[in-house]
């Protein structure tokens, strides 16, 4: 299904087929046998039908495809896991990096060198073998350097900050097609915009990043029912007033889907759950707990010590291509009036699947400066994501139109701020701006005309080229 389209550009072939004897990687057309799989978003509401793909496994593939498609004055569209779809590659080069997924980690130095498709597990799978973990998200089947690239908010978030927070330096490639290391000593301008201004100022082909010394936290799921929504709500809401920074948590309205995949306790019903992980003593961890267990006993008791290696039982996100609405923004208050709407909106019949609201405030995050990198909403505290599957193009709309509906709703309750990552889509371009403050975001303009001023990397977030610093 495709919502976006339109047609591609003729393209001299001949031209194409003879970078193939440049690089290691793969130069793919339409109508070659892997074209439809090499192309594939993991949201399957967004498709790409480029005239070109290469497949790169290298660094310098990397380069040479991007001075070709200069040469032949294409655009340039990067796609790694297909997570984080912006804009269609139609008429654009579209380079996908999923055969580059190297990951070396070094114990002592307790970093990990990550190439630019690899997804979270397996970086997580080699740090947890020296007792070592990543900031990764709520699913390691994420790509790891996208995610970075928009901040990266996951279950470690309150005590350790930011996954862009903790990078060391990027491998990046240029529109120019060279290949330069960006970070606190070398091109340190571009290393600040990298820390969670996105992929529009080149093609980042690998990061290193700092890892942390934990192996095991006390994580997971309480699911009450659905008609104590108000209860629950209201009672996170004072909870996380005082909860310490090792605890990262949420509080979500989810409406089970009837299918197979769902657990038969699960499968169409709802509930309001609460959700997270501390990092701390096992015993501790329980007797944060005990705010809910002996409060009122939930309908599902899934917290527990849970091994890192497993931390994608936390959210259970799903890992094989769909097709969903995902929306978010930033909270500046759950009050009465606030939950009162989320519950009227998540949980109303045809409404959407899942209504999560993170809390991130008061630890790491906002423990940084604002202008220590271009990530923007450091002072936020509550995300709201909202994803609505939808495995018809006439039900995503419907759900698209819902959320907006949803969203000016809670209108007098949002900061009028975003997590990028919770943007798919046009949104993300439309609203690229509200993820950053005005300082950063002219910063962002101006680093943009310094190393993309023709604008070839257009399919990522939203940075014009402005040398003159104008918003």
């Amino acid at each position: 299904m495709a919502l976006l389209h339109k047609e591609a550009p003729a393209l001299a072939q001949g031209v194409w087929r003879t970078l193939q004897t440049h690089i290691q990687g793969t130069v793919i057309m339409p109508g070659d046998a892997d074209y439809d799989d090499a192309r594939m978003a993991w949201n399957l509401a967004f498709e790409h039908r480029p005239p070109v793909i290469v497949m790169a496994e290298t660094a310098n593939d990397v380069a040479e495809a991007v001075r070709l498609a200069r040469a032949e004055g294409m655009d340039i569209a990067v796609q790694a896991t297909g997570h984080g779809f912006t804009l269609p590659a139609n008429d654009a080069l579209l380079i996908n990096m999923s055969r580059m997924t190297h990951v070396e980690v070094d114990a002592a130095a307790q970093t990990a060198w990550v190439e630019g498709g690899s997804k979270w597990l397996p970086v997580l799978e080699k740090a947890q073998a020296v007792g070592l973990v990543p900031l990764l998200g709520s699913t390691p089947d994420v790509g790891a350097v996208g995610y970075t690239l928009g901040g990266g908010i996951g279950w470690l978030a309150r005590k350790y900050g930011l996954s862009a927070d903790s990078v060391n330096a990027f491998e990046v490639v240029t529109a120019q097609g060279d290949i330069l290391w960006a970070s606190e000593k070398e091109n340190s301008d571009l290393f600040w915009a990298l820390r969670g201004g996105g992929g529009s100022f080149g093609v980042i082909t690998g990061m290193e990043i700092r890892l942390y010394p934990v192996t095991t936290v006390y994580a997971g799921n309480l699911y009450y029912p659905a008609e104590m929504a108000k209860e629950v709500m209201t009672r996170y809401r004072e909870w996380i007033t005082s909860t310490p920074e090792e605890l990262t948590s949420s509080v979500l309205l989810m409406n089970y889907p009837p299918i197979p995949d769902v657990p038969d306790f699960l499968r169409g019903q709802s509930f309001v759950q609460v959700r997270g992980a501390y990092v701390g003593t096992m015993e501790a961890g329980e007797e944060l707990m005990k705010y809910w267990r002996e409060w009122k006993a939930p309908a599902f008791d899934m917290f527990g010590p849970l091994p890192l290696i497993r931390a994608a039982e936390i959210s259970n996100d799903p890992v094989d291509p769909t097709s969903a609405l995902v929306t978010g923004v930033w909270l500046k208050d759950l009050s009465d009036e606030a939950i009162d709407t989320i519950i009227r909106f998540g949980l109303a019949p045809n409404g959407v699947t899942i209504s999560e609201i993170r809390h991130v405030g008061d630890g790491a995050i906002s423990r940084v400066d604002k202008r220590a990198n271009a990530y923007g909403n450091r002072d936020a505290a509550l995300v709201l994501e909202i994803i609505g599957i939808s495995p018809t193009q006439e039900l995503w709309h419907a759900a698209n139109a819902y959320a907006q509906e949803y969203k000016r709703a809670l209108v007098g309750h949002l900061t009028g701020g975003v997590y990028i990552n919770f943007l798919e889509g046009d949104e993300r371009q439309e609203r690229t701006k509200d993820a950053f403050t005005a300082e950063n975001f002219r910063k962002l303009m101006a680093i943009k005309a310094r190393y993309d001023p023709e604008n070839v990397f257009s399919r990522s977030f939203n940075i014009p080229p402005r040398a003159d610093n104008n918003a």
